[in-house]
């Protein structure tokens, strides 16, 4: 089992960057593809982003293509969402998330991760 906790949120105007981090413990850190899901106001959750357990692969959902960049540093337990160029629409509570193993191909999907952290408020203002 891992648990999983995000921080580095906050209240940011139009066009700031935010680098949210999800800090690992427990089992092996490597062993686990991270996503990273975020969630409006009376929207459903939505995948934003997912690394596979080396780093060597990163998936985007297209709405954070090229503004997002998600990377781990598996010595220190950790994944980051470096997010660029904040939009208002951006504002969402964002969750990182753990599957056992490699990146599953539903990988845009909650059901695909076993583990999920608290989350970490972004407020993004225009």
């Amino acid at each position: 089992q891992v648990q999983l906790v995000e921080s580095g949120g906050g209240s940011v105007q139009g066009g700031a960057s935010l680098r949210l981090s999800c800090a690992a413990s427990g089992r092996t850190f490597s062993y686990y593809a991270i996503g990273w899901f975020r969630q409006a106001p009376g929207k459903e959750r939505e995948f934003v982003a997912a690394i596979n357990w080396s780093g060597g692969n990163t998936f985007y959902a297209d709405s954070v293509q090229g503004r997002c960049t998600i990377s781990r540093d598996n010595a220190k337990n950790t994944v980051y969402l470096q997010m660029n160029s904040l939009k208002p629409e951006d504002t969402a509570v964002y969750y990182c998330a753990a599957q056992n193993g490699d990146v599953r191909y539903y990988y845009t999907e909650a059901s695909a991760y076993e583990y999920w952290g608290q989350g970490t408020q972004v407020a993004v203002s225009s």
